[in-house]
Parts: C-alpha cells; structure tokens; sequence
C-alpha cells in the first residue's frame, strides 16, 4: 500500500514571534509582519499570512504544531465566528487546501470561508512513522511495514480533543459546532475511528481513500459495535476514492479494494437508518491513490462547506 511521504513545504523559517496567547504555546506567522530589510536571495519560500503553533501532547510528551490560516474576512469583523476544518497530514495537505480554497472563490463564493488548521506530524520523527502511529487503530500494520509502530490512533484522538480543539477555540473565533476532519489513506481511517468512536468531535468528516484495508477490516468492527447500541449518527460525510485504486497490474492500482470498500460502508452507512446522518461518496475518474489528493479535497470542500 502506497502513503504520501513527508514533505518540507511549510517553511520552518519565520518573521516573528506572536504574544498574547495565555497558554503554553508559541507562535510563528509567515508574511503578516513588515520588515525592514528585504529577503535574502535564495530565502525559502513562505506561506504568507499563516501562522505555526505549537501544541505539545502532555501524555506523551510529543511535541506537535499546528498550522493555522484564517480567512480573508476575519480582521474585518470581530463578532463573526468560523467554521473550522482540520486536516491532516498537513506537511502537504495545509498548502493545497489553503490554495484550493483561495483559487476557487475567485469569481464569486464557492466555498464559505473557514478556518484552516493543519494537524503537523510529531517533530523529530519521519512524517511516515509519525503517521502510522497516530492515524491507525490497532498495532497490527501491513507487511510491508510490520516493523513500524503503529496502533496509537486511540491515544492520538484524545490529544486532538483534549489539547488541540480547545486551543483553537479559545485563540481564535471557531465555531465549535461547526468543525470538520479532513483526513487521506490512514488520515481516513483516522477519521473512520473518530466518526465511530466519539462523532460529536466533529460535525464534518471527509474521509479520503480511506485505509479501511487496515487489520482486516478492523474498521469494520468498529462500525458495527457503534450501529449496535446508538439509534442515530449526527455527521456530515463526504468520501473520495480514486478509481485506479483497486488491484490491477499497473503501478498505479493498490493492492486493496478501496473502491470497494468506499462503497460497501456507503451501503452499510444508509442501511443504519441514522436519521442525522447525511453521506455521500465519489469516484474520481483516472484517479489514483497519489494523484486524487487534489481533486479530491477540492470536491471534499464543495460538498462540506459550500458558500451560503
């Protein structure tokens, strides 16, 4: 099974350091401050206007950061409030979306505006190992990473809400009714575990080419324990799959069915019953696990937070 590896397009390097925070974290943000001097040539190139805090995790005494970009508007009135959407993997996912949103509102409002928060991997380890620690549900990883860490997605998800989702409500103006998780592959399954474990975390959940695959179908399980003791599922969900990603003998199909397995929780999802629930579901067309990040968070964005 192919994954995103880690990437350095946020820049590390930043203008200044921002008070007023009133928690233990500290922040650096790209662009929102003059200097004096112009940059040095041959300076990284900087995400202006966004902003890198830091939000370690007490428990494990990981150090995490989030990316923060608000919208256009937010100086402007300060008794509007924002819906939040967080996203994974953010090394890579935090500029495509930030861009994609900013692009697509160019000729009127597509999108509604919102708060962008990117969920960082853990500093001081490889993006690929943070992930398949934090993102999946059970110790159990594939063949060809069996000896990785993996299982802590538990342990992940307390950290995002007991550290992550209040320091994002409390520094800034998010409505807390109106958040959304954006996850790919097992930032998917991430977002599987949550939706089945504790679905009030979140009001949104896209789930991109999820790694329903993992453990078996462990997901699957999940699923079914939370169908047998709740009446009703509360969520907005969204689900994208590219259509090559399913066995084949190109390098470009996946060794799963994630087409199939898409599907068959679309399926199961509807047969539920869930009176709140709202679940929708694509296939991209010549698409595959690397290439339908971008497609599909553009299509993610439309269905869950379209202009109003």
């Amino acid at each position: 099974m192919r994954i995103f590896g880690s990437a350095t397009v946020v820049a590390m390097a930043m203008a200044a350091v921002l008070g007023g925070c009133g928690q233990k974290a500290d922040a650096q943000t790209t662009g929102s401050q003059t200097t004096d001097a112009p940059p040095a040539e041959g300076a990284p190139y900087v995400l202006k206007g966004t902003q890198v805090w830091n939000v370690p995790d007490p428990v494990s005494g990981r150090r995490y950061q989030v990316f923060v970009s608000l919208p256009a508007s937010y100086e402007a009135d300060s008794s509007r409030r924002y819906p939040v959407l967080y996203v994974t993997d953010a090394d890579y996912a935090f500029p495509i979306i930030r861009q994609i949103a900013r692009r697509v509102n160019l000729d009127g409002p597509v999108i509604e505006e919102f708060i962008l928060v990117g969920l960082s991997y853990a500093e001081g380890d490889h993006g690929a190992d943070s992930r398949r620690r934090d993102y999946t549900p059970t110790p159990n990883g594939p063949r060809n990473s069996r000896d990785a860490v993996h299982g802590g997605g538990s342990a992940y998800q307390t950290y995002l809400k007991s550290q992550v989702l209040p320091f994002i409500e409390e520094k800034f103006r998010a409505d807390p009714a109106r958040r959304v998780l954006l996850g790919h592959s097992y930032g998917g399954l991430l977002g599987a575990q949550i939706l089945f474990t504790d679905p009030a975390m979140f009001h949104g959940y896209v789930l991109g080419s999820p790694s329903l695959w993992f453990d078996k179908h462990h997901m699957t399980g999940v699923e079914a324990a939370y169908a047998r003791t709740h009446r009703d599922l509360d969520a907005d969900v969204f689900m994208y799959v590219g259509e090559h990603e399913v066995p084949g003998p190109t390098r470009r199909n996946s060794e799963a069915d994630m087409v199939g397995d898409m599907r068959n929780l679309q399926r199961t999802l509807e047969s539920r019953g869930y009176p709140s629930l709202k679940v929708r579901s694509v296939v991209l067309e010549d698409e595959d696990h690397l290439t339908v990040a971008p497609v599909g968070f553009t299509r993610a964005l439309q269905a869950v937070l379209p202009a109003r």
